[in-house]
């Protein structure tokens, strides 16, 4: 045979002719997929949502074979894993991990690569299959979700994964969204459903907004009534509220809405969401924003009761009193609240909370004179100050709306700017933490029509917040240094639940909004 290949190609037999030709031809279609790879093509048409830092698509596709091996060793790994077999299962594929990597079809390892972001991870499709690359596994999770935004959302008799190099990290660390389960409550089930939309997008923090005037969510058991009384109100307002300017106008329906939230099914929400790498934030708000609170303990007010648990939306005038009964009250609530979330901040609201009540309160005043207080508004800042005391001593950080500014904070507090970015501009260059968090941009229960409550809408709020807002904006504000920037956290959407009652609704007002902010 040696020979034969020194033999002039131009007297060989004919059939050794065709046995070279094929030779050669076999010969160059096995190094096709290595060939292919190298020739660059437009990655814009792969649709992945955030669109990755940096992208390179080949030609050249992997076809997934019938039974697919995910190779994962480590709890992040294995527990990554575990998403994509699922996933892998939808599309009609038999599924088996191993921590053997030289069998892999997908491989997913923890390891080092170029960044040291926890978040950031590296992600190859090529002829020998997937492979994703990360310190940690929050990477890891967010390289199997573009991973599957490459693939088909239904079984198809051949699938196949297009080659390509992905390189990406985020570049805030606080990408949040914030459900109201106050306004409407939200079952469990939901919620879970809720936390997975933002998994899928790569969304790392849920707030949870668990307490208002109209309904307490959470189960605490030093304070049973909390989720006797105050998880109820007598009915709801029908209609849009802004357009009621009569007595007459205001119609309720007559059904009682509530619900609440057992310690178990709130370390249950916890955990799910932990293995999707989501931190949740929890809401107890204070001192505004506290008539469900008052319909069960009216002796915290500062104005004998009673009270009930609101049936109108917006603010009300009622507000507790920062007595020591209330702080004690507080506390107590935290004490049971802070063990149920492991993540670092827990937001006490802030917002909203009319002083009229305090003024007319000799307590109050009492207060101001011992503290030297000069206003209201201090005394709020007292009050702050005091549950963030309690907080940084359980091992907590507070984070309020960026009303608790007003009174002055710690250089430990943390805001988010709702009111527009003034009040997270104020809070970077003082040097503290700051979620930029505007209405103006990122407040999706407002409506996408420039007609203020469209009758081709569903009934909402009213505002007006097409995508394009949504998908321009940019939380580091040109007001503020470089050096500045370094303390705005990151941002965050939030689905207030007035005109929501229900999972269909916030849905539809979540999306696609979702899909562009966390660009």
């Amino acid at each position: 045979m040696l020979d034969a290949w020194c033999i002039p190609f131009t007297y060989l037999t004919s059939f050794m002719k065709k046995k070279a030709y094929l030779f050669l031809i076999f010969s160059w279609i096995s190094f096709l997929p290595a060939r292919a790879q190298t020739q660059e093509i437009p990655a814009s048409n792969l649709g992945l949502v955030p669109l990755p830092l940096e992208v390179k698509a080949y030609e050249g596709k992997f076809s997934l074979p019938a039974k697919i091996v995910i190779a994962a060793k480590t709890p992040d790994e294995q527990n990554v894993a575990g998403f994509l077999k699922d996933y892998f299962a939808v599309l009609g594929k038999v599924v088996t991990i191993t921590p053997d990597a030289s069998l892999a079809t997908v491989n997913l390892k923890i390891g080092a690569i170029t960044s040291k972001n926890p978040e950031a991870y590296q992600l190859t499709v090529n002829q020998s299959g997937a492979s994703i690359t990360a310190s940690a596994g929050a990477g890891l999770f967010y390289g199997a979700q573009t991973l599957m935004q490459l693939l088909p959302p239904t079984a198809q008799e051949n699938i196949a994964i297009p080659y390509v190099r992905i390189i990406d990290e985020p570049a805030f660390k606080w990408r949040g969204n914030m459900l109201d389960v106050a306004r409407h409550f939200f079952p469990v089930a939901f919620v879970k459903k809720y936390i997975d939309n933002l998994a899928a997008y790569k969304i790392n923090t849920f707030h949870w907004h668990l307490t208002d005037d109209q309904g307490w969510r959470v189960e605490i058991k030093k304070y049973p009534k909390l989720t006797q009384i105050s998880a109820f109100r007598n009915e709801s307002l029908v209609g849009a509220q802004q357009l009621m300017k009569k007595p007459e106008d205001f119609k309720y329906d007559g059904i009682p809405h509530g619900g609440f939230y057992t310690q178990e099914e709130i370390k249950d929400v916890v955990a799910y969401a932990q293995k999707r790498y989501i931190t949740i934030v929890p809401e107890i708000e204070m001192p505004g924003h506290s008539v469900a609170i008052l319909a069960a303990y009216p002796e915290l007010a500062c104005k004998p009761g009673p009270y009930q648990t609101r049936t109108l939306w917006g603010i009300s005038e009622d507000i507790v009193c920062p007595s020591e009964e209330t702080f004690q009250f507080f506390e107590n609530v935290l004490a049971e609240v802070v063990p149920l979330f492991p993540g670092k901040y827990v937001h006490i609201g802030g917002d909203e909370a009319p002083k009229d009540r305090w003024r007319e309160s000799d307590l109050v005043k009492g207060i101001m004179k011992k503290e030297k207080l000069k206003d209201v508004e201090q005394v709020q800042g007292w009050f702050n100050n005091r549950i963030e005391k309690f907080l940084l001593a359980k091992g907590k950080k507070l984070i309020g709306w960026d009303e608790i500014l007003e009174g002055g904070i710690s250089p430990k507090s943390t805001i988010m700017s709702w009111r527009g970015e003034k009040g997270g501009i104020e809070a970077a260059r003082h040097g503290n933490e700051v979620v930029m968090s505007p209405a103006s941009h990122l407040y999706l229960d407002h409506g996408q029509n420039p007609v203020p409550h469209s009758p081709v809408e569903p009934l909402m709020i009213g505002g007006y917040l097409p995508l394009e807002k949504v998908y321009s904006y940019n939380p580091l504000s040109s007001e503020l240094t470089p050096a500045q920037h370094k303390y705005i956290l990151g941002v965050q959407a939030n689905l207030w639940t007035e005109y929501i009652p229900a999972p269909e609704k916030a849905e539809y007002m979540l999306f696609p909004a979702l899909w562009l902010y966390p660009k």
